[in-house]
């Protein structure tokens, strides 16, 4: 008899959990179902490419069982759970130990960033599901940042590790602002935190305390329900973190929050993200224009079951012009060096942000149109030693941030060595975002054009 193929090979390995179940319904939000308070047998055979999860009660009767490979999405949840996801189910599974957990290989890949991708191409991975578990993989690349912080061995921006003095010595009371699901907290108290005061004002909040309580961390992570500026903490913090940015920086205003939190930061705390750098670009882009442009042309027609719609072309026009795009793009579109603009969150105050004007003057690098200015935004995280960049650049890896691009009305021509002028104005709205004016003038010319966008309803496009 031949030997088994080694892709048949089987390891078994068993051991105890808790198993909690949730299901996503688009329409009806996330319902969530506890299975058992007892402890539950979990039985994994796995072969080189994937693995048969079972999991059973003390009966022998199956209560949940999948294939996981490595196109299968899973988070770690804390030291001792794991969170996986199928399509629009999810198991959470709490082992007794972090040894225990440990034992299980999983052929899979941690937060499979191409998933997210995918799964925001498809408008289903938003922040306005924040009630789900999806919450704290749509923050992947957020996440990642902060735990390649606090898993340095030698240096971390948390803390100045020594041979002596580990990290709780300097990072002791943190504040999470706008924890989603909490797993920045759960990343603060791996990095050594002695309490960390989780501050959610969505329903989302009562997951991230059901995360809390799980992992049986209800001791160091408080989870608060309400808004930072309402609020009240017990004492100050030594350290604020939180993922205050939105598409182009500023969307979603919760910049304003973070700020405000620092009112609870002690004289010489940390703020992680500590600053940004905004940098934008004039490119050149005639698909992309042309693309926006013909998106009107159903307002062409002149006899649409009778009735004359061309009057509304222009109005379709200027409407779809006023959407900034949300996509990725090759940096050789981009006809000049960025202009930067910097927010120290140290520093700057919640009324810095309600109207901030960038003027910039760009030396083009090539000769060609100008058909809008591209943006894009880095964030710093300043430890005792070392500081960590998360970037959102289009020569960088792709985030759910991506860049984002916004047209001119009139594209502008200009020659390589010539000087393009003028400002970009961001005036914050009751709509949690801001109305953008671009102004821009070829200044060897004298040509000029602009538009006015809403952050607020731009389009996703992605190659």
């Amino acid at each position: 008899m031949a030997a088994p193929s080694p892709h048949t090979q089987q390891k078994l390995l068993l051991c105890s959990v808790k198993l909690l179940l949730a299901r996503e319904e688009l329409a009806a939000g996330l319902q969530l179902t506890s299975l058992s308070q007892e402890a539950l047998q979990l039985e994994v055979r796995a072969r080189e490419e994937d693995a048969d999860v079972t999991v059973t009660d003390a009966d022998g009767v199956c209560v949940f069982k999948c294939l996981v490979n490595r196109d299968t999405e899973y988070c770690r949840v804390g030291k001792q759970s794991v969170l996986i996801t199928l399509g629009y189910n999810s198991a959470l599974l709490q082992f007794k130990s972090q040894a225990a957990e440990n034992k299980v290989k999983w052929p899979v890949s941690p937060c499979n960033n191409s998933w997210i991708q995918r799964q925001k191409y498809n408008g289903l991975v938003k922040k306005q599901l924040a009630g789900t578990f999806f919450y704290m993989l749509e923050y992947n690349t957020f996440s990642n940042a902060l735990q390649r912080c606090c898993s340095q061995k030698k240096y971390s921006v948390f803390s100045q590790r020594t041979e002596e003095a580990s990290a709780a010595q300097y990072f002791q009371v943190v504040l999470d602002v706008g924890c989603g699901s909490g797993i920045l907290s759960f990343f603060a108290v791996q990095a050594g935190a002695r309490k960390v005061y989780a501050v959610e004002a969505s329903s989302v909040a009562k997951y991230a305390e059901l995360l809390v309580r799980s992992n049986n961390l209800s001791d160091k992570i408080t989870v608060l329900f309400g808004k930072i500026e309402e609020i009240s903490l017990p004492e100050s913090v030594d350290v604020v973190i939180s993922e205050p940015m939105g598409y182009m920086l500023f969307n979603e205003r919760m910049l304003e929050s973070y700020l405000h939190s620092r009112k609870w930061l002690k004289s010489n705390g940390m703020m992680f993200p500590t600053y940004s750098d905004f940098h934008l670009a004039p490119f050149s882009d005639e698909q992309l224009y042309m693309e926006h442009y013909s998106r009107a042309n159903f307002w062409y027609q002149e006899s649409f079951y009778g009735v004359n719609l061309s009057s509304l072309h222009n109005a379709a026009v200027d409407e779809y012009f006023q959407q900034p795009v949300v996509d990725t793009f090759d940096v050789r579109i981009l006809m000049a060096k960025t202009v930067k603009y910097t927010i120290n969150f140290l520093e700057a105050v919640e009324e810095d942000l309600h109207r901030v004007e960038i003027p910039f003057v760009f030396q083009m690098i090539q000769s060609g149109l100008i058909h809008g200015l591209a943006f894009w935004f880095d964030v710093a995280f300043i430890g005792s030693l070392v500081t960590v960049w998360l970037s959102t650049a289009p020569t960088e890896h792709p985030t759910h941030w991506y860049q984002v691009r916004c047209l001119l009305q009139t594209p502008l021509f200009a020659k390589e060595g010539e000087t393009l002028s003028g400002k970009v104005l961001f005036v914050a709205n009751t709509r949690q975002s801001y109305d953008i004016q671009i102004v821009a003038m070829v200044d060897q010319t004298g040509c000029k054009s602009g538009n006015i966008l809403d952050l607020k309803n731009p389009i996703f496009r992605y190659a």
